[in-house]
């Protein structure tokens, strides 16, 4: 069973349209969300959570619609942005009662357990809390319920790298028994690299490739020439590049290797490089 599975997905509000978006994730499995600011992703991710109401198509987790019940379908999803969602007054005592209230399968016992593993204090207030703090206590509100499907939007952003690696762990740990799955929007494309299994790349609403993370990085190839060496030919080739006096660097689909001249230095690109090329296109 897959744990997403959206067909035909469209909306268009405020001069913009998510245009026909398809995927599925298997349970037990991690999928990269990726593209620049207004692509898309926030938006597919509210969808997800019917805080947007779509247009049309369709949205499924584990099976189930949110037309089918709002309550189960609720429970399944966990959210994590890049902001806390406790009110900044708010102690560890009001965010356990707050669960309680709102989710029959919270378990403070589990929300305990993080709450100790990860020190957070029971007596300050959300606000006097580092960055790294909410974004553990935001995990830990979602760990401690029966989620299936993580939503995660920018959860990694503004952290440090220790506290980041922190979170790509607990991300691992959570799908390891292979039935919950995790869709992770960000634009650290270093964490994607390491942790994701799938890739979807979103822009202007539209996908633009989706695939496995393997995969992606080894169907691309980094291209870097002197001026000379960007023929017309090689140009309509390549996906992107960018030139200057000292030369030129772009990005070619591997399959296209037949027409890279021996002259040229060619390297793996990085998710980054691949990113930044699709988005800006050719440029002289």
């Amino acid at each position: 069973m897959n744990a997403l599975e959206i067909k035909n997905l469209n909306k268009t509000f405020d001069g913009f349209e998510l245009k026909n978006i398809n995927l599925e994730l298997p349970k037990g499995y991690i999928l990269g969300y990726v593209g620049q600011n207004g692509a898309g992703k926030t938006t597919t991710i509210k969808l997800i959570m019917n805080q947007l109401k779509k247009d049309s198509g369709v949205i499924k987790v584990f099976g189930k619609s949110y037309e089918d019940g709002e309550e189960v379908y609720k429970d399944m999803i966990g959210f994590i942005g890049d902001e806390c969602y406790f009110p900044i007054n708010f102690t560890l005592k009001d965010v356990i009662s707050t669960l309680k209230d709102f989710y029959t399968s919270f378990d403070e016992s589990k929300f305990n357990e993080y709450a100790e593993k990860w020190n957070l204090p029971y007596k300050k207030k959300i606000k006097e809390f580092s960055k790294g703090m909410k974004v553990k206590l935001s995990f830990a509100s979602i760990l401690s319920r029966n989620t299936k499907l993580l939503l995660l939007d920018e959860p990694t952003s503004g952290l440090d790298p220790v506290v980041r690696n922190e979170v790509l762990e607990i991300l691992q740990e959570y799908i390891a028994d292979g039935e919950k799955s995790v869709l992770f929007s960000t634009h650290i494309t270093s964490d994607l690299e390491k942790i994701t299994d799938y890739l979807f790349f979103i822009n202007n609403g539209e996908k633009v490739f989706y695939d496995i993370t393997e995969n992606v990085l080894e169907s691309h190839l980094l291209v870097k020439g002197g001026l000379d060496d960007l023929t017309k030919e090689l140009k309509e080739k390549l996906i992107g590049y960018k030139s200057s006096n000292f030369g030129f660097e772009g990005l070619i689909d591997s399959k296209n290797r037949d027409h890279i001249s021996k002259d040229l230095l060619v390297e793996k690109p990085s998710m980054d490089d691949i990113v930044i090329f699709y988005i800006n296109g050719k440029r002289d």
